[in-house]
């Protein structure tokens, strides 16, 4: 029998593999620390790929570890609607940033599979590799490579911190797929998540229907300097990149302060040099910034401060500064047609809705450059993500998963 306009998803089911995907590569109390390509990654992906077979789904890995469970429609020359996200977290992550939409694809695969409702297009769950960048960066690297953004041997010569390449990673968890990381025609892309951020949850709201995200810019830049005793050498003659580096961090976080008012932000996310000892000054430094807000030409004027600030502060300390990756997304990058699509099923079932634009990078980013895309956002408590305090209930899921379904089959079928 077809989907009827009651249809509902089975709210226990979809718990039951949040509960079972929390048992995997668990962290600090209540949260996961399951960082890509390592042994906790590997075990939920082999049990996400053991869901999508008992549902019927046919599993391709891609040359990037994205995994594929595809159901075919009635006509499997039209181009296939995509459902993801991902399934690795931070290294003080939560239960649900990511998992919550693929395991969410993976629920309306099994709602279709109870009605025995067959679309007219095939529906592709995914989960994208390295969406986090928790182990390497940048994050979102494998739907990058997926749309053309990155290509394919760049991504596999990634090296993380401990020093791990991806290529071999990949090998090493046995998820480096013949498939080529290379996105076909594709009708549509969704992507459910929570909201990581503290509206829905404040102003009681059942979903947020995601108009767009807030334009970020951000760099990845690297310092040269000369190690030297810290002792005797004179200030004046010090190439200190650890202090360039910090010194460009601060100046970031200022910018933040300065757009702050109307909701601008700077962030100052991570800063590495070597050798970073007592006693020694530092020859090299990393570090990571991004600068975000609403309005795109205010974005513009806080990345170009945020550049000059790289080139002043590596001046002031004696060291070279040079920008090795750059990066912007958001803005208004969602297909107009399926917003209106999703909101109508949250007027038709009667949620509490409202339209709301997404602070912080998803995969459907890089997806909406390829096809249309939309995003769903459900509540979270108090906006606590990255966190192990991260928390939703079930009921946080109600209207997400239901409007998902519907909007799903409505354009699978069409």
């Amino acid at each position: 029998m077809p989907i009827t306009p009651d249809t509902r998803v089975d709210l226990d089911r979809f718990w039951s593999t949040i509960e079972a995907s929390g048992e995997i590569g668990k962290g600090r109390p209540g949260g996961l620390s399951r960082l890509t390509l390592g042994d906790a990654d590997r075990e939920m992906r082999d049990l996400f790929r053991a869901w999508c077979e008992e549902a019927g789904l046919s599993v391709e890995v891609d040359a990037a570890g994205n995994i594929f469970g595809r159901r075919d429609g009635t006509e499997n020359d039209l181009p296939p609607i995509l459902i993801g996200s991902h399934l690795d977290t931070q290294i003080n992550g939560g239960r649900f940033d990511g998992i919550a939409g693929v395991l969410a694809g993976l629920e309306v695969i099994r709602s279709l599979n109870d009605a025995g409702h067959v679309t007219k297009r095939p529906i592709v769950v995914v989960d994208w590799t390295n969406e986090e960048g928790a182990r390497f960066s940048p994050p979102m690297v494998a739907s990058g490579c997926f749309v053309g953004k990155y290509d394919i041997d760049w991504v596999h010569d990634l090296v993380a911190d401990d020093g791990a390449r991806f290529g071999d990673e990949l090998e090493r968890i046995g998820y480096k797929g013949a498939k080529a990381c290379k996105a076909g025609e594709i009708d549509a892309y969704f992507e459910l998540h929570i909201e990581q951020g503290p509206i829905l949850d404040a102003e009681k709201r059942q979903v947020g229907i995601v108009t767009g995200g807030y334009p970020v810019r951000g760099m990845r830049a690297s310092f040269a300097g000369q190690t030297s005793h810290t002792g005797p050498t004179p200030m004046d003659l010090r190439k200190n990149a650890l202090a360039a580096g910090a010194r460009w961090l601060t100046a970031v976080d200022d910018i933040g302060w300065d757009f702050a008012v109307h909701d601008g932000k700077a962030t100052a996310a991570r800063l590495t040099a070597w050798p970073n000892k007592a006693g020694i000054l530092s020859d090299t430094a990393e570090a990571v910034c991004d600068v975000r807000h609403p309005d795109p030409i205010t974005t513009r004027v806080m990345a170009e401060k945020m550049r000059r600030a790289l080139y002043e502060s590596a001046a002031r300390c004696g060291c070279e500064a040079r920008i090795e990756d750059e990066w912007e997304w958001g803005g208004d990058i969602f297909d107009q047609e399926m917003i209106d699509g999703i909101r109508d099923e949250a007027i038709r079932m009667e949620f509490n809705w409202r339209d709301i634009e997404s602070q912080a990078g998803h995969d459907a980013y890089f997806l909406a450059t390829h096809c249309p895309t939309a995003m769903i956002f459900t509540p979270c408590e108090n906006g606590i993500t990255h966190n192990n305090e991260e928390n939703c209930t079930p009921e946080s899921f109600v209207a997400g998963l239901n409007i998902l379904l519907h909007a799903v089959v409505k354009r699978a079928d069409r």
